[in-house]
């Protein structure tokens, strides 16, 4: 049996080594508040319907709405959700310093085919209690979603999972779009890309339009699933969004396509036969 004495000796040097302090090394994160979750609920609304608010902007219509909060808090709530203002402004996107930004690629190309680009985001999703993230990787022409993924955190990880998956499952395309966020910039992200031969593309600053198709599947994926479910945990919310991605994939019509699904489109389907 080890001496608990030994044991808290060892600790107090491995945090000597390593630079921190013991309290930095006991430390357990505290989740946030139950008023702050519902609040965020409505922040999540809120943004879908009006993308283009600050946390200025957000603030008064949060305390239109009856909401007691201040700038300061809804700024730091919305970093915690990831939720960006779509109007123009110098940096967009949080990207980590040193990280290479790479040109947009998208604005004079022809996109006419399936798996000639694909492109990815983040977004947040509330739960009953707590929140998670997503990330989607979707194919530009068919507006197929090709790999998703859950996390209890923004980290790299278990979006180069998604990518992983994706290329596994349907190939390799010839350019990926993404926005500047840090998982995007992230060598382990753009390093599967280039070891792939796959171009790389980002979002130019202020420019929210360019990965459109992603950012209305998340309005899409919210109103019809997320906000009516109210997913209790991880596994639920996984079941039920991977429910949903299945009918938007394989049921639901598209407009664009005269009534084709995403499927069938990636599918290099034509036209539906209706004679039958």
């Amino acid at each position: 049996m080890i001496d608990p004495q030994y044991e808290e000796l060892s600790l107090v040097r491995q945090c000597a080594l390593v630079g921190i302090s013991r309290s930095s090394f006991y430390y357990r994160p505290v989740g946030e508040s139950e008023a702050n979750l519902r609040l965020m609920r409505v922040m999540d609304e809120l943004h879908l319907q009006c993308p283009w608010y600050g946390s200025r902007q957000m603030a008064r219509a949060l305390r239109r709405m009856g909401h007691r909060v201040g700038r300061k808090r809804v700024r730091r709530l919305m970093r915690v959700m990831g939720l960006r203002s779509v109007a123009p402004r110098p940096n967009t996107s949080r990207r980590a310093p040193g990280h290479r930004v790479y040109p947009y690629l998208l604005r004079d190309l022809a996109v006419d085919r399936p798996n000639q680009v694909w492109c990815a985001d983040l977004t947040y999703l509330p739960m009953a209690r707590g929140f998670l993230y997503l990330i989607a990787i979707m194919d530009w022409y068919s507006r197929k979603v090709l790999s998703w993924g859950l996390s209890t955190t923004q980290d790299t990880v278990f979006c180069v999972h998604a990518l992983e998956e994706a290329i596994e499952r349907h190939g390799t395309p010839e350019v990926f779009n993404t926005d500047q966020g840090s998982q995007f910039t992230a060598t382990s992200w753009t390093g599967e890309l280039s070891a792939h031969g796959i171009d790389i593309s980002m979002d130019g600053k202020g420019r929210w339009i360019d990965n459109v198709f992603i950012e209305r599947l998340w309005r899409s994926l919210k109103y019809e699933c997320v906000y009516l479910r109210a997913f209790a945990d991880f596994r639920e919310a996984r079941d039920g969004i991977g429910a949903w991605v299945s009918y938007y994939n394989e049921q639901r019509p598209h407009s664009v396509f005269d009534g084709l699904t995403p499927a069938e489109v990636h599918a290099g389907v034509q036209c539906l036969d209706l004679a039958a």
